[in-house]
């Protein structure tokens, strides 16, 4: 008879392992994109802010777990003037217990397809668009 694998030593990815589960999922991204996508900046936190969920108009901080900060490159002007590099923000703890719920995916897939969501704001994806680069969206 098998054995269950033993969990309990095991502790959840800190930051550190989701921001590399990050930028190898930045580096899969393919051409023509590759080189724009790894000019926006990709941080990770536990959870969004209080401001960025009375924003976003959320109360459960559990529903947010990826968020694209920036101008889309589809309304980008050589006139404006930046006030920062474009950002995706993951969200640690909301990516997580997606993934516990679904049970059904990798973390290191679930953490890209939040990116490629985050991306697709960006980018000003099409649905097709963002088919060709995540097999989820089908």
């Amino acid at each position: 008879m098998r054995r269950p694998p033993d969990f309990a030593d095991l502790a959840a990815p800190g930051l550190d392992a989701f921001e590399a589960l990050a930028e190898a999922a930045l580096l899969s991204i393919p051409e023509p994109w590759a080189r724009a996508a790894r000019q926006v900046a990709v941080r990770v936190e536990d959870f969004a802010t209080p401001e960025i969920l009375s924003d976003m108009e959320m109360e459960d901080p559990f529903e947010l777990t990826g968020l694209y900060d920036g101008v889309p490159l589809t309304e980008k002007s050589v006139m404006d003037q930046p006030m920062g590099p474009d950002t995706i923000w993951l969200y640690r703890r909301p990516i997580l217990d997606e993934w516990a719920d679904r049970g059904n995916v990798t973390l290191g897939e679930l953490v890209a397809h939040v990116l490629v969501h985050e991306l697709a704001h960006h980018f000003g994806w099409s649905d097709d668009d963002i088919a060709r680069i995540d097999p989820w969206w089908e």
